[in-house]
């Protein structure tokens, strides 16, 4: 999109919030990517050097609706990773659907992510640093998408 800047029309700059969470959506693939690695047996340990991952992975709260965690976590940083950048392109910057979508999935992740917080914590009473880690990036990914609501309306 093309703007106005004192008698000079310019290309629009590409949001930085979506800039910055396309970088942590990669992020949390990558965490996610790697703990699903190890969920199905392709790596053989995790490194972790706070807390019990691998006790926390063969949990029976590891799995949900008998598939891993962290393949959901795959998927949906996949999703918040290709809608952010398809929300960096001009002709979507100011669609609104791209904020709605970011808002709506990082708001399910966090949702999910602290429900899963609470089992470790109360339930297992161990601790994952990388699912922990995801929790992180999956609240950065939601606030961020905060301020994108103004353009949605």
């Amino acid at each position: 999109m093309r703007e106005e800047v004192a008698g000079f029309e310019h290309e629009a700059a590409p949001p930085l919030a979506r800039m910055a969470t396309a970088v942590l959506a990669l992020i949390g693939l990558l965490v996610s990517t790697y703990l699903s690695l190890y969920k199905l047996g392709v790596i053989g340990g995790l490194t972790c050097q706070v807390g019990s991952c691998e006790q926390v992975q063969a949990s029976p709260w590891a799995e949900f609706l008998h598939v891993p965690v962290s393949l959901w976590g795959v998927g949906a940083y996949v999703t918040i990773l290709a809608i952010a950048i398809v929300g960096l392109q001009p002709r979507h910057q100011h669609a609104r659907w791209v904020p709605l979508a970011l808002f709506g999935l990082s708001a399910a992740g966090v949702a999910f992510s602290g429900w899963l917080t609470y089992i470790e914590a109360y339930v297992i009473e161990m601790w994952c640093q990388w699912c922990v880690t995801s929790a992180i990036i999956i609240t950065i990914i939601f606030l961020l998408s905060i301020p994108g609501l103004r353009q949605a309306r």
